[in-house]
This record gives C-alpha cells, sequence and structure tokens, in this order.
C-alpha cells in the first residue's frame, strides 16, 4: 500500500469504526444534531433557503461531497459535474490543498458548488484546545474567503469527530457541521468498479455521499455512479439544498 494511502488509513479507519465512533461522540454531548428530512420539516416558513434543482420535500435527493481537496484531479473532477449538470460540495484542506492550487478553488464557486471547510492541516479537532481547533476552521475560512470573495458556511470535522466545544466554535465562526451516510472508502484502494459499487449499494434518499478527490481511483467512478443513481431517479443537490427551505444552522450537525 502506499505511503499516503497508510496514512490515510490510519487517519480515516474502516466505516464501521467510524460509524461507531460518531454514535459515540455524538451521543454523548448535548449537540444539535439533525437530518435534513427533519431540518426541513422544521424551516422557518418566514425565510425560507432557497431550493436547488428540486424541491427536496418532494424529489428524492442526494448530495454529492468531496473532502481534503483540492488536488491534481479536482479539475478532471469539475469537468464531469459540469458535464453532467451537477453541483456538489467541496470540503477542502487549507494549509496544501487550498493554498496551493487557488485557481481550483474559484472555479469551484465560480461554478457553482458548495465550497466547504475541512479545516487547516486535518487535525482532529476533539484532540485539540480550543485556540487550536478555532484556528484550524478559521484559517481555511479566511483562506478560501480571500480566494471566492465568501466564507465557507459548511465544515465537516476530520473523521466526523466533533462535540459541544467543537460545536460551540462552530456557531461562533457561523459554520454548519456536515457528517454523512454513504463512504466508499477510497482512501483504501484504487478500484474504480469498487468505489462505485460501494457508493451505489449505500446510496439513500437523502443521503450525503463522501467522497475524495484527492485519489486516483475516484474521480474515474463518479460518472457512472451519477448516472446510475438518475436512472434510480435522484437529483444531486448541494448540502444546503437538501436542507432547503430550512436554512443552515451555526453550529449545528447534520447527518442523515
Amino acid at each position: 500500500m502506499p505511503l499516503l494511502r497508510k496514512k490515510a488509513a490510519a487517519r480515516f479507519g474502516s466505516a464501521a469504526a467510524l460509524a461507531a465512533l460518531m454514535s459515540v461522540v455524538l451521543s454523548g454531548c448535548s449537540m444539535d444534531t439533525t437530518s435534513p428530512s427533519a431540518a426541513r420539516k422544521h424551516a422557518d416558513g418566514k425565510h425560507p433557503a432557497d431550493f436547488g434543482p428540486v424541491d427536496c420535500r418532494e424529489a428524492k435527493c442526494i448530495a454529492l461531497t468531496f473532502d481534503a481537496g483540492p488536488g491534481p484531479n479536482t479539475p478532471h473532477l469539475l469537468d464531469v459535474l459540469k458535464e453532467k449538470k451537477v453541483h456538489a460540495t467541496f470540503f477542502l484542506l487549507g494549509k496544501n490543498h487550498v493554498m496551493k492550487y487557488p485557481g481550483v478553488v474559484k472555479r469551484e464557486a465560480a461554478e457553482g458548488h458548495e465550497v466547504g471547510n475541512h479545516t487547516w492541516t486535518h487535525k482532529i479537532l476533539t484532540k485539540q484546545s480550543a485556540d487550536v481547533a478555532r484556528q484550524e476552521i478559521e484559517k481555511t475560512e479566511v483562506a478560501v474567503e480571500k480566494i471566492t470573495g465568501t466564507r465557507p458556511r459548511v465544515m465537516r470535522p476530520p473523521q466526523g469527530r466533533t462535540n459541544d466545544s467543537v460545536s460551540k466554535i462552530c456557531k461562533e465562526l457561523g459554520v454548519s457541521q456536515v457528517l454523512w451516510s454513504t463512504t466508499a472508502k477510497d482512501f483504501s484502494t484504487n478500484d474504480t468498479a469498487l468505489i462505485e459499487k460501494r457508493t451505489l449499494e449505500q446510496a439513500e434518499p437523502d443521503g450525503i455521499i463522501l467522497l475524495h478527490d484527492i485519489y486516483p481511483g475516484t474521480v474515474p467512478a463518479v460518472s457512472g455512479i451519477i448516472d446510475t443513481l438518475r436512472e434510480r431517479g435522484y437529483t444531486f443537490v448541494t448540502v444546503p439544498q437538501l436542507v432547503a427551505p430550512a436554512q443552515l444552522k451555526p453550529g449545528a450537525i447534520y447527518r442523515p
């Protein structure tokens, strides 16, 4: 296994372990956690958020999200998404990604994708002091704003690990936390067919798909994932569009 993949596997672990970990972390806290459908149900009718291509209260929606980029494969991914007329949500790493590929970040925003935050250096936020956790989030917020003119409003904590302290920081910084329902564990394989198979097997209405545009096997799987899910009646939306007409709530955790 290449060194990059060994590091990734060590960081992310198995899907089962992550699911168990998120359950433990979230169940032991008083954080505001909601599903997309629950958020829509309790939306403030006086201040509705903008819908995407459909109203997800009526349509079969799913959100395609990519973590830890941008990277060398991201421009091709953007070409695929443009061709397929799909808008995705990108959770970007700051130090070695946003700063290295500012033109790609700018293109993501310009082409209508939701540009989100995945911290500065992928530190596990629940293991950091409040000051360090804040810096991990805020530095990427500032870097993206300098490139796109807009601060990210969604953040995905590394490994999905969060707690009351992280939620408090996110609330103060004006960002919502977004977890996921589907992961292909693409950090562990270059097998494009396997990545596609795992994603399709787990896909569900109101789901949030987690992929990584930094791994070579992932981007070639995206076209097939989109085509098959469309055949199954799904419409692709960004995370904010998935919860519309509800407005994203800073600090809250959105988890299908």
